[in-house]
């Protein structure tokens, strides 16, 4: 069944639905006034009810009043109707925009595993004849780069549909510190600057995930030096990682966290880096910005410790 035939049948039953509530409702009105109004004629026409002809008048003015309350109806059904589906189509614009997003992400991804998939293939059926240890190290880097990718890809949908479950206060100066010490690259300079008391409250192994993607991102644009900088920022608190490199292009400023999206000089990413750590960023209900030309701060909601 495609997509657009399975939004159709959702605001058909959504459409359905409504109108069976209005409908209930209606009847009950409907029946309420009846009786109100037949009790109310039936006293007008007491002296004569016991006559034929006030039994005749008593049964037209029943008719009447059915007439009238459903005529009432009419305009209330038409008017419902037409709420109903605007209704319907606000209830299912996120289903709609989710299956939007799927279908976007599913493309992506398939363009991305595509081209390591068609170089491996493409590798294999060359290598008959000629140096197969060659063939088969740049068949397992490739191999490799598509696990990396696809390691990314289910990093990231977690991190965009499942809130933290573990919530413990963290300190983000030292997880910073132990981050740098562990990604150091050679040929690289590191200057980290951490204040006291920088305390977040979250999953510490996310945050890390954060931190250290941030400082890969840097290593791979950064010409000498990254800094780092960890500080109370107001109410929250601002880790920010900066290289020397080139920076990122005015152009993709906007779009820089966004899938699969890599800066002109970037070869090695997957594009889903920064991607991720926006998501972890916002799933501890903080986010994650470019400002300046290449320094991304991370500003997460700051804890007190007591």
């Amino acid at each position: 069944m495609g997509s657009g035939v399975l939004i159709a049948l959702i605001v058909a039953r959504l459409c359905a639905s409504y109108l069976a509530i209005l409908v209930v409702v209606l009847v009950v009105v409907d029946v309420a006034a009846y009786l109100y109004l037949a009790a109310h004629q039936r006293d007008l026409l007491q002296p004569i009810l016991s006559t034929p002809e006030g039994s005749a008048v008593y049964a037209a003015q029943l008719r009447k009043i059915a007439l009238g309350l459903a005529l009432a109806d009419l305009p209330v059904l038409v008017v419902a109707g037409a709420a109903a589906y605007a209704l319907a189509l606000i209830s299912v614009r996120p289903l709609v925009a989710a299956r939007e997003r799927e279908a976007r992400f599913a493309a992506e991804a398939a363009h991305e595993l595509r081209t390591p998939l068609a170089q491996i293939a493409s590798i294999a059926q060359i290598a008959h004849g000629t140096n197969a240890d060659d063939a088969l190290a740049r068949i397992a880097a490739l191999a490799l780069d598509a696990s990396g990718t696809i390691s990314d890809l289910l990093a990231l949908v977690r991190e965009e549909r499942v809130a933290p479950k573990l919530s413990e206060p963290v300190d983000l100066g030292a997880l910073a510190r132990s981050a740098v010490e562990g990604w150091r690259r050679d040929g690289l300079r590191y200057d980290l600057t951490a204040s006291e008391q920088c305390w977040v409250e979250g999953d510490e192994r996310r945050l890390r995930r954060l931190a250290e993607n941030l400082l890969d991102n840097a290593g791979r644009h950064a010409r000498t030096q990254v800094l780092v900088r960890v500080a109370p920022d107001g109410a929250r608190i601002a880790l920010s990682v900066e290289d020397d490199g080139p920076g990122v292009a005015p152009e993709l400023r906007e779009r820089i966290f966004e899938r699969f999206v890599r800066a002109d000089d970037d070869d090695r990413g997957s594009g889903l880096g920064l991607a991720i750590c926006r998501a972890i960023a916002r799933a501890h209900g903080g986010d994650l910005v470019l400002e300046d030309r290449s320094r991304f701060v991370a500003r997460l909601p700051r804890f007190e410790v007591t």
